[in-house]
């Protein structure tokens, strides 16, 4: 009989790459991975892995045995979701990994509805960004994440995964009210010579504000590059900068800046997304429930012109 442990070290190698990576996610020391591993081919009767220069590789036999084990596992957590679908009362611990406008804009409020409602049930949220979220969410580090899905940039469909949309968010233009970089723009191309507060490129907010820029005919002057919409927000309201922001975070604090519809009306799709298992399991059901009532219950800001 296979080990479905040693099936679980062999799938993780198959996910992370290396010995060392897989230790560290999985706390064991190197030596203990590759003893489990070396059992597990004794038990497999096969080859498993091969050398290659001071790493190995999955042989085919091993990617063979990976599918499946993502099938074991997939079974085991909808046993486990059932189980708990037997249970008065939904409890245990969620981890979540979201980025962090989510945390700071939505989370609170489903935090608060959820131990109103489901005082058992604990909620551990970790900031991450998507594609370390999702490597996290099928690795088994997290149980539900958060993500966004941006115009143009669709997401790359995860075997095992399980998504659920839960809002399109309107994408604006937002001005400062006051000072230099106040202004009344009628297009995007008009803004070629502004400061810009915009997400790194190589995320997807940032490269579809690159592509936004680029589109209208010039490279953006950016002032200030990170991954975090709010400060964005802030710092257009104190006059320093011009940014496309979230309707959801833009009407978080409307004073000092003005809203300008974007053509095309382009907008963000936030979603929760889960492995498919565990998917149904009451806990992630109700994680989902929540943030979708919190999102519903946001009224978005509304621009107070549209470009062209």
């Amino acid at each position: 009989m296979l080990s479905v442990p040693r099936l679980r070290i062999l799938r993780e190698l198959h996910l992370r790459g290396t010995l060392a990576q897989v230790a560290e996610a999985l706390s064991y020391t190197p030596s203990a991975i590759s003893q489990q591993l070396s059992l597990l081919e004794r038990e497999a009767g096969v080859p498993l892995l091969e050398r290659v220069g001071r790493g190995v590789r999955l042989t085919d036999a091993a990617l063979t045995l990976v599918g499946h084990t993502d099938a074991i596992l997939a079974r085991l957590e909808q046993a486990e979701a059932d189980l708990a679908a037997t249970q008065p009362e939904v409890h245990g611990t969620l981890r979540v990994a979201s980025f962090q406008s989510v945390v700071v804009e939505i989370a609170p409020s489903v935090l608060t509805l959820l131990d109103a409602e489901y005082p058992r049930l604990q909620i551990e949220i970790i900031q991450r960004e998507v594609d370390d979220a999702y490597s996290g969410l099928l690795s088994h580090e997290f149980d539900v994440i958060l993500g966004e899905e941006f115009p143009g940039l669709p997401e790359p469909v995860r075997p095992g995964a399980d998504r659920a949309d839960l809002v399109d968010d309107p994408m604006y233009l937002v001005v400062p009210a006051e000072g230099p970089w106040a202004c009344t723009p009628e297009t995007v191309a008009e803004l070629a010579d502004v400061p810009w507060a915009l997400d790194p490129p190589d995320t997807s907010a940032g490269d579809w504000a690159q592509r936004m820029c680029h589109a209208a005919g010039f490279e953006p002057r950016i002032r200030f590059e990170g991954p975090d919409p709010i400060l964005h927000a802030h710092l257009v309201r104190t006059g320093h900068a011009l940014a496309f922001v979230p309707a959801l975070i833009a009407g978080r604090d409307p004073r000092g800046i003005e809203l300008f519809a974007l053509p095309g009306n382009p907008r963000r799709t936030l979603y929760t997304a889960a492995r498919t298992g565990r998917a149904h399991h009451p806990a992630i059901r109700a994680f989902r429930d929540a943030m979708a009532r919190v999102v519903a219950e946001r009224q978005p800001a509304a621009p107070g012109r549209q470009l062209r």
